[in-house]
C-alpha cells in the first residue's frame, strides 16, 4: 500500500464513519417509536438483498461467496453481529447516542485483551497497560458509586463486548476465507437470525417513519459498502484509528437532534477510553511490522 492509498483510506473512513453515525440516529429515532427488534429486522432485509447482489456480480455468483470450509464459526459470528446491533441500538433509546458510544468505544480495548485466549496473539505490557487505563475510563464514564447506578448504563458495555468477540472471530475466520465470503455470511444470516426473531414484533408503521426506513437502509449498505472499499484502498492498521470519528459524529447529533447533555464524566471518561484504544491500535501496527 503507498502513502496516497493510505491517506485515501483515512478520508474515506472518515466519510464512513460520519454515514454510520447517521445511521445510528435514524435508528435511534425509530427505534424510540418501533420494538427495537422489528427496525433491526428490516434493515437486515435490506443489507442481505444488497450482499447477494454483490455476490450475484461477483466471479463465481453465490455458490463461491458462499464457499467456506468454516460455516459455524461463520454462521456465529454473522448472528452476533445482528444481535450485538439489536443491544447498542437498545442503548440508544435508553442512554443515547453520547454516553452509549462513549462506552462502546472500548472495544479495541477488549479485542486487544482478547486476542491472546482466542486468537493465541501475544500481548505486551504497554498494551495490557493501556488496556487498563481504558477501563479506567469506562469507570468515569459509568460512575458506578457517584450516584444510583443504572444498569442500562451496562448496555453500551455488553453491546462492546459482542462487537469485540464478532471482531475476533471474522480475523479468526479471514486466515482461511475471503472477505467476499464473510461478508455474505455476515448479511445473509444476520437476516435470518433476525427475521426468527423479530417478526413476532411487527408493528404498523407511518409513512414518514417508512421513510425514515429506507433512509437507514441506504445508510447501512452505502455504510458497509463504503467500509469494504476503505479496506481495499488502504492497510487496516492505518486506518483504524479514524473509526473514532464515529464517536464524534454521532455525539454531535446526540446533542443536536436529540438534544442530550454532554456530561463531564463522559467527556473525561471517553477521551481516556479513546486515547488508549488508539494507543492500543499503534502498538499493534508496530508490531505487525
Amino acid at each position: 500500500m503507498t502513502e496516497q492509498n493510505n491517506r485515501a483510506g483515512i478520508l474515506l473512513m472518515v466519510a464512513t464513519t460520519f454515514v454510520f453515525a447517521m445511521q445510528d440516529g435514524i435508528s435511534r429515532h425509530l427505534a424510540g417509536e418501533y420494538n427495537v427488534l422489528m427496525v433491526v429486522m428490516i434493515r437486515y432485509w435490506f443489507f442481505a438483498a444488497f450482499v447477494i447482489a454483490i455476490a450475484v456480480r461477483n466471479s463465481g455468483g453465490i455458490r463461491a461467496a458462499a464457499a467456506t470450509s468454516q460455516p459455524v464459526v461463520q454462521a456465529i459470528r454473522g448472528a452476533l453481529l445482528a444481535l450485538e446491533i439489536c443491544v447498542m441500538v437498545a442503548g440508544f433509546v435508553l442512554l443515547g447516542l453520547v454516553e452509549s458510544h462513549a462506552v462502546f468505544a472500548c472495544y479495541p480495548l477488549l479485542i486487544a485483551a482478547l486476542s491472546g485466549p482466542v486468537l493465541g496473539e501475544s500481548v505486551g505490557w504497554r498494551r495490557w497497560t493501556a488496556i487498563a487505563i481504558g477501563f479506567v475510563g469506562i469507570l468515569i464514564i459509568l460512575e458506578p458509586g457517584a450516584r444510583v447506578f443504572s444498569p442500562a448504563a451496562l448496555i453500551p458495555l455488553l453491546a462492546a463486548s459482542m462487537f469485540a468477540m464478532y471482531g475476533l472471530l471474522t480475523r479468526y475466520v479471514a486466515r482461511k476465507d475471503t472477505t467476499a465470503t464473510s461478508f455474505f455470511w455476515t448479511g445473509t444470516v444476520g437476516c435470518m437470525v433476525m427475521t426468527a426473531i423479530g417478526i413476532w414484533f411487527w408493528e404498523p408503521m407511518t409513512t414518514p417513519d417508512w421513510a425514515w426506513m429506507a433512509a437507514l437502509c441506504v445508510t447501512g449498505a452505502t455504510g458497509h459498502w463504503m467500509l469494504i472499499r476503505v479496506y481495499e484502498l488502504a492497510e487496516a492498521s492505518a486506518v483504524q484509528p479514524f473509526a473514532y470519528f464515529q464517536l464524534v459524529f454521532a455525539s454531535i447529533l446526540g446533542l443536536v437532534v436529540f438534544g442530550e447533555a454532554l456530561e463531564r464524566n463522559v467527556v473525561i471518561g471517553a477521551a481516556i477510553v479513546v486515547s488508549a484504544g488508539v494507543f492500543t491500535l499503534w502498538r499493534a501496527r508496530l508490531k505487525a511490522a
